[in-house]
C-alpha cells in the first residue's frame, strides 16, 4: 500500500519554527511505524532525528505521537491506524531537542524524587538470604513493576502539560511499585512527596495514561490505590 508519511521537524540550529515534512512511500499494511522512519532516513533524509534502541517494545525509547495518541514507534503497525495519512511527531510536555527527540531528564527527575529502589537497613535474616515474601504480596505490586519508563504515560496526561511540576503517572507508577512491597521501609517517605502539590492530587483521572500504556499497566487503579493509602493511612 501507499501511505503519506508527515513527520514533525525542528532543528534549533537551522529552523526558527517547527514544521512538518511529507514523504509518500509504498510500505506493508504490517510495517512498523519505526520502520517508516527508518526508510525516511535511508531512503529520503537522513538528518531525521529520533530515539530508538531494541526496536522491540522493551526499552522503551522511542515513544512518540502517531496520529495524535502516544505509541512505541516499533509497535504500532500501519495496519493497525487504518488510514493512509499518518502524521508522526514528538511526545508533548518535554522541550523537543530536534525532530522527534525530547529532553527526558524533567521526566526522570519526578522518578528519581519518588526513590525508586528497595529501602530496607533491616539486617538480612538468620540463614544470611534473601528477604523473602509470598506469591500474594509480590502480586500486590506486580502490575506496576512493568513499567519500562517510555513516558507515554505522563506526556498523555493533561496535567502534566499544563503543569511540568507534576511528578506525574509513571513516578507514581514507580512509587506505587515499591510502597506495595512488602520488603520495603520507606513508604512513608514516597508518600510524603507524592501528598506535596505537585504529587499525586494533581491527577484528575482522565484515563489518558492508562490507554497510552504500551505495557498495559492498570495506571490510574495504581494511581487510585496510591491517594487510598494516602488517605486512609493502610497499605491494603
Amino acid at each position: 500500500m501507499q501511505i503519506q508519511l508527515k513527520v514533525f521537524r525542528f532543528d534549533p540550529e537551522n529552523d526558527e519554527k517547527p514544521h512538518h515534512d511529507t514523504f509518500t512511500m509504498e510500505c506493508d499494511p504490517n510495517d512498523r511505524i519505526l520502520d517508516l522512519l527508518e526508510k525516511v532516513r535511508s531512503d529520503f533524509d537522513g538528518t531525521l532525528a529520533l530515539r530508538r534502541s531494541c526496536a522491540h517494545g522493551v526499552c522503551g525509547s522511542d515513544a512518540m505521537r502517531v496520529n495524535g495518541r502516544n505509541y512505541l514507534a516499533c509497535k504500532v503497525l500501519v495496519k493497525q491506524l487504518n488510514t493512509a495519512q499518518i502524521t508522526v511527531e514528538p511526545i508533548l510536555g518535554l522541550k523537543v531537542i530536534k525532530d522527534l527527540i525530547v529532553d527526558m531528564d524533567p521526566f526522570f527527575d519526578h522518578y528519581k524524587s519518588i526513590m525508586p529502589y528497595l529501602v530496607n537497613d533491616e539486617p538480612l535474616p538468620a540463614d544470611g538470604k534473601e528477604r523473602l515474601q509470598s506469591p500474594e504480596q509480590q502480586l500486590r505490586f506486580e502490575d506496576t513493576t512493568k513499567c519500562i519508563l517510555c513516558a507515554a504515560c505522563t506526556t498523555s496526561c493533561p496535567s502534566f502539560w499544563s503543569d511540568g511540576r507534576y511528578v506525574g503517572p509513571a513516578a507514581i507508577v514507580n512509587a506505587h511499585r515499591f510502597i506495595f512491597d512488602s520488603r520495603d521501609r520507606a513508604a512513608k517517605r514516597r508518600m510524603d512527596v507524592l501528598n506535596e502539590q505537585s504529587g499525586v492530587w494533581r491527577c484528575r483521572t482522565a484515563f489518558n495514561c492508562t490507554e497510552a500504556c504500551p505495557r498495559e499497566i492498570k495506571i490510574t487503579q495504581a494511581i487510585a490505590e496510591v491517594k487510598k493509602a494516602l488517605n486512609t493511612g493502610r497499605l491494603v
